[in-house]
């Protein structure tokens, strides 16, 4: 499988942080003029265009306001016999726990405004990964926290594929030295690959 690597960025590190709040910035802004029902537009391409080991366990994540809605994606996965993982926010600094998910399953409040199962733990194979913004790079621009990219960097066999509207595409990520690179990314216009798989 490949792996996501990280990408340093020739940014001083208070010019790198600027330049993320500025980004994050403008994708919120551009993000309300995106219906987040492109999802199922989206788990089309998806179940189209990848292929998934069948033991593969797939993470994915509960949308929040104006994300993308990937639970099309999600409950397919489920019916062709995927075990589906949705992640717990640990205290920052840690990285993410993912827990067991079918259709039905009760939902717990989380932290950022998130929602999760309360499951058994479990390690994906493959990781759909919400994201503000992404470049034709694999760059892709979080939330803040690094959650992802610590998840990233200790599953060094897994394939990360981020989910965004293609409205969410910019020419140029700001990337530090942390930050991990993407194989894929899905979008309701299609699948850009980034690496071979």
């Amino acid at each position: 499988m490949n792996t996501p690597t990280a990408m340093a960025a020739p940014q001083r590190l208070p010019d790198l942080e600027g330049a993320k709040r500025a980004a994050r910035a403008a994708a919120l802004a551009a993000r309300p003029a995106c219906d987040p029902a492109w999802g199922a537009e989206l788990a089309r391409h998806v179940l189209a265009e990848l292929t998934f080991p069948p033991d593969a366990a797939v993470s994915g994540f509960w949308p929040m306001p104006g994300e993308i809605d990937i639970r099309p994606l999600l409950n397919a996965l489920h019916a062709r016999g995927h075990a589906i993982l949705l992640p717990q926010t640990p205290p920052r600094g840690a990285p993410l726990v993912f827990r067991r998910w079918h259709p039905g399953t009760a939902m717990l409040p989380e932290r950022f405004g998130t929602q999760r199962p309360d499951g058994p733990v479990g390690a994906p194979d493959m990781l759909f990964v919400p994201l503000l913004a992404f470049d034709r790079a694999g760059h892709r621009l979080g939330y803040g926290g690094g959650y992802y990219d610590r998840t990233l960097a200790g599953l060094p066999g897994a394939r990360a594929i981020g989910c965004a509207f293609a409205a969410q595409e910019v020419a140029a990520v700001p990337a530090g030295p942390h930050d991990m690179r993407l194989d894929a990314v899905a979008t309701e216009r299609g699948l850009f690959r980034f690496k071979d798989f």
